[in-house]
């Protein structure tokens, strides 16, 4: 059957300037010419990997403790300190003084796993010559440099109370010096009715807002009182699943196709003693030992565990992609010889995932209420031990068993593919970029240039330049450009780190794709970014070649692709041109599409967006948390479809432009 296109549609893209840019360059036009030759052809299209554009988290910079999960307590458990005690009960602090009270820990907790309670020894009373203060003494915890308690709003807060008389507790959630009251309840019982441990909840309606809460406990009752797993969570979470809803909704902006979970090196920790191990993170969050990160130097109570990291992309409508330990941490291996037992912790958690409900660890997973199976297809064996003494012993050992209990599962190497080919068998290979220099990261476009089409995909797993700028964010943007165009070859791509809390970070505040605390956050150049890629995954690419009257250096400095995708609200399909333009000049470019039908662009419904700002080294900020972010409207003279249309692409620019394509 025969078409009515025409050899070539010409599409002129004049790109004129939108910005007053002054060039220290004497006597040098600032003006640069391009062509950008497009065939768009059916026969030029070449699918991308529908999970092509993903997320990454890892716990760094308390993600999920303090982030993402949207407990308020710090320390739930009082088990931060070590097993051992009296032991540290940071960050709680005491309400008193030594005439009026004393704490203590003890290892009296009815829970198994963690043993580690706190004590409290009121020596003031309600009445008498020793009489307390009128609002009692007691402990209080600040969360995690404050806890956002915002007025109108519902928090459940759960505790475990034990006492050698009667009590009455009052639990209270205050401002950040005890003095701003927002919420209050008593907890009144008699001492049979805790002399044993018993579980208490109560649901505080904040009467006023506070970014920097503390919640208290305290009586003006003399006696013994034991607490605890204490915490705090607002009724309000993302699909009611214990998520903070605004990180969450941020995530689901980016429409990632997968979440690679938990990390990273938290996966492996510094020693195996303290890796993320993931039967120690289910069941009830009561139960949850917790455990010491440290590789990121920080506790977590692991209430953010295998169970709600599955249930979270499941929430996002993303797969799940689990990496777990292969015997390896930072510092210690386990000999091939002796890794079956974890084999087969990985293969549980497996069962875990997918099992059906009657099963072993299926029906651990239904009995915390999911009983269908979670989707879960990719594994990662490991984060960057490639060259480590037993990883390909280990990893073989795992290979072997997953792929006999689970076919289909495809399973992830840390052995780099990309520029020969791997000695061990895999379905995709894992491959980390991390630099502070926007240019070299931006050369890395080229980097599966080469890689042989017929070996195991690659998963660009880490990516990132570490300074958190516009520039930074420019030098990615030309990295998944190259991605893109090597898309036969790379299956999956994330940035890393995804979150960065304003108040505990490790390497730098902006170096993440979101950056928050207790109240506010918002995306760095960086996020942004990746969200002009949201369209890709799934999408199709054809072939886009630029030429240009400049330089090498020059040339290099800009990037471009071009795709198809169709926008599944409106079911509009469009071809989108994506211009990264590292350089410090303007380009006058001329993009010619060939292979669509005549006038089957319409321009005056075609768009332009541009992420740039007036300095390269712009960041966002709590301050200005809009400072670098991309700006969309109708493409700028769009005159009659068919005709000439002038467009902007500024210098220091990544541009995406959409073109409406109607169907004769």
């Amino acid at each position: 059957m025969g078409s009515c296109k025409s050899p070539h549609v010409v599409l002129l893209l004049y790109v004129m300037v939108c910005i007053v840019y002054q060039s220290f360059a004497f006597g040098v036009d600032t003006n640069q010419t391009a062509k950008l030759l497009v065939d768009a052809s059916e026969a030029s299209g070449r699918p991308i990997s529908e999970t092509m554009f993903g997320i990454f988290f890892e716990e760094i910079n308390h993600a999920g403790a303090g982030g993402l999960w949207a407990e308020l307590v710090s320390n739930r458990g009082f088990e931060a300190g070590g097993p051992n005690v009296p032991s540290n009960i940071d960050p709680w602090s005491i309400i008193g003084n030594e005439s009026s009270l004393i704490v203590s820990t003890d290892r009296s907790s009815c829970f198994d796993r963690n043993k580690v309670a706190l004590r409290m020894e009121v020596l003031c009373d309600s009445q008498g010559a020793n009489s307390c203060p009128d609002d009692g003494v007691g402990i209080y915890n600040p969360g995690f440099w404050g806890m956002n308690i915002e007025k109108g709003k519902t928090y459940s807060v759960v505790l475990y109370v034990r006492s050698s008389g009667s009590v009455n507790v009052s639990v209270s959630l205050t401002g950040s010096d005890g003095l701003q009251k927002l919420a209050a309840a008593s907890i009144i019982a008699s001492g049979s009715e805790v002399s044993n441990w018993k579980k208490f909840k109560v649901m505080l309606e904040a009467q006023g807002t506070n970014p920097n809460s503390r919640l208290q406990l305290t009586t003006t009752r003399k006696g013994f009182i034991w607490f605890d797993q204490v915490s705090v969570m607002p009724l309000d979470t993302y699909k009611g699943h214990g998520f903070w809803k605004d990180l969450a909704v941020i995530l689901e902006d980016l429409k990632p196709q997968f979440m690679r979970f938990p990390g990273g090196s938290f996966v492996e920790g510094e020693w195996l003693r303290n890796a993320f191990r993931w039967k120690e993170t289910i069941g009830p969050w009561e139960e949850r030992p917790g455990h010491f990160a440290d590789v990121w130097m920080y506790w977590t109570d692991d209430g953010l565990g295998y169970f709600e990291f599955l249930q979270l992309a499941e929430d996002l409508g993303t797969l799940p992609i689990w990496v777990f330990n292969n015997g390896i941490s930072h510092n210690d291996e386990v000999d091939t010889s002796s890794v079956l037992p974890f084999v087969q912790e990985a293969l549980d958690g497996l069962e875990f995932a997918r099992g059906n409900p009657n099963s072993t660890w299926g029906s651990l997973r239904a009995a915390m209420g999911h009983p269908e199976p979670f989707d879960l297809r990719y594994v990662g064996i490991g984060n960057e031990d490639c060259g480590k003494k037993n990883y390909r012993g280990n990893y073989l050992k795992f290979y072997t068993a997953i792929k006999r209990a689970y076919p289909d599962i495809k399973i992830i190497s840390n052995c780099d593919g990309s520029s020969q080919k791997l000695d061990h068998p895999a379905d995709l290979f894992d491959f980390h970029f991390y630099t502070d220099d926007a240019k070299i990261m931006s050369s890395m476009a080229h980097q599966f240039d080469h890689t042989s089409r017929s070996g195991p995909k690659a998963f660009v797993s880490e990516y990132a330049v570490t300074t958190g700028s516009l520039l930074a964010a420019l030098g990615e943007a030309g990295f998944l450009i190259g991605l893109e165009k090597n898309s036969d070859v790379v299956e999956m791509a994330s940035y890393a780190p995804l979150f960065s809390n304003d108040r505990r970070y490790t390497f730098r505040r902006n170096f993440a794709a979101i950056v928050f605390n207790s109240s506010h956050l918002y995306g760095t150049p960086s996020y942004w970014m990746q969200s002009l890629f949201s369209e890709s995954s799934g999408a199709t690419i054809f072939n886009a070649t630029l030429k240009t009257n400049s330089s090498t250096d020059q040339v290099e400095q800009l990037l471009a692709s071009a795709i198809s995708w169709k926008n599944s609200e409106n079911e509009n399909s469009y071809l989108r041109i994506k211009i990264v333009n590292l350089g410090t000049n303007i380009v006058n470019l001329k993009i010619v599409v060939d292979g669509l039908e005549p006038n089957s662009i319409n321009l005056s419904e075609s768009t332009k967006t541009v992420l740039t700002s007036t300095n390269v080294m712009d960041e966002n900020s709590l301050n200005e948390p809009k400072k670098v972010i991309p700006n969309r409207s109708l493409l700028e003279k769009a005159g009659k479809d068919g005709e000439d249309v002038e467009v902007v692409i500024s210098p220091n620019s990544f541009t995406s432009i959409d073109f409406l394509i109607e169907s004769s």
